[in-house]
């Protein structure tokens, strides 16, 4: 079996994270869309496994943390009348996001429903990777109260702020937001600093996402036709976000700035990674007697 070189890769994941379609990226590259699928699924398995393994005994101070929106195959409310009607996981799904507000790096994101039990999944695994007490600040979700104790215990100062909307008399579009009214901050654990209880650097990283991953672009059909391909396509974007995108404020990768990577990263190195964990995987496959094909 033909297998691409890793500089065709470093070009195909080059285009991923900058929002092209995988039919756009066939076309301008004139790689077949299986292979490209096939790429896709391989990177994101290879990035959750390399970064699962690097992001730990972090030194982060501050943590704000949030939930980006998206569906798979059809919106919720619209899934009982469509031909998806018996997939279970079509429908809404959501990427809960944790970000340092110092350094930048994305330490834990999961993808998944919006309900307790994803959140906890989520705030135990971000508690692990800490190696330091840290203030944490979220929305309003009452999912994060639960969630934060089970991960953090008493060990964390945690605040949530609450934005306050007011009506739009006069919506401009279907996606204009409401105006803001005001905010409240409550002290949720421990003794948070007033001046840090913020979700600014999150909601921005969402804008960030909404640009960089096709499948979250609203209004069109590049939406997620698998919730698998959706979480290859979210790893995938972390790896490039934490490790290869130079941050205009740091003027270095969120990597670099946790002290996690001591160089700045380029797509030939992601291309790297996703050999190294093919070589892995096929010495796993011999160790077992399994015999290897392609």
């Amino acid at each position: 079996m033909n297998r691409l070189s890793r500089e065709r890769r470093a070009q195909i994941l080059g285009m991923m994270v900058e929002g092209v379609s995988l039919r756009a990226i066939a076309r301008l590259t004139g790689a077949s869309k299986n292979t490209i699928v096939r790429l896709m699924e391989d990177a994101g398995e290879a990035f959750s496994a390399y970064q699962d393994r690097t992001l730990r005994d972090l030194p982060c101070k501050r943590l704000q943390l949030d939930e980006i929106w998206s569906f798979i195959g059809v919106k919720a409310r619209n899934q009982p009348f469509s031909k998806r009607a018996a997939d279970e996981t079509a429908g809404d799904v959501w990427c809960w996001v944790g970000i340092c507000a110092d350094t930048k790096l994305v330490p834990s994101w999961l993808v998944g429903d919006r309900d307790g039990e994803t959140a906890i999944r989520f705030v135990c695994d971000l508690s692990r990777r800490l190696a330091n007490r840290v203030q944490v600040t979220s929305d309003g979700h009452r999912a994060y109260i639960e969630a934060i104790e089970a991960g953090f215990g008493a060990d964390v100062d945690y605040a949530q702020l609450i934005k306050l909307y007011g009506e739009v008399p006069h919506p401009q579009g279907r996606y204009s937001p409401a105006q803001i009214q005001g905010t409240k901050t409550f002290c949720c654990s421990g003794n948070p600093e007033p001046k840090h209880i913020s979700t600014s650097y999150v909601e921005r990283h969402n804008l960030t996402m909404r640009m960089s991953i096709r499948r979250l672009t609203r209004l069109t059909n590049a939406f997620s036709k698998k919730i698998e391909n959706h979480a290859h396509a979210m790893s995938t974007y972390f790896m490039n976000y934490n490790f290869v995108r130079i941050h205009q404020t740091l003027r270095a990768t969120p990597a670099m700035a946790a002290g996690v990577s001591a160089k700045l990263w380029d797509l030939t190195d992601m291309a790297r990674v996703i050999e190294d964990w093919e070589s892995e995987r096929a010495a796993e496959r011999i160790a077992r007697g399994e015999r290897l094909v392609g």
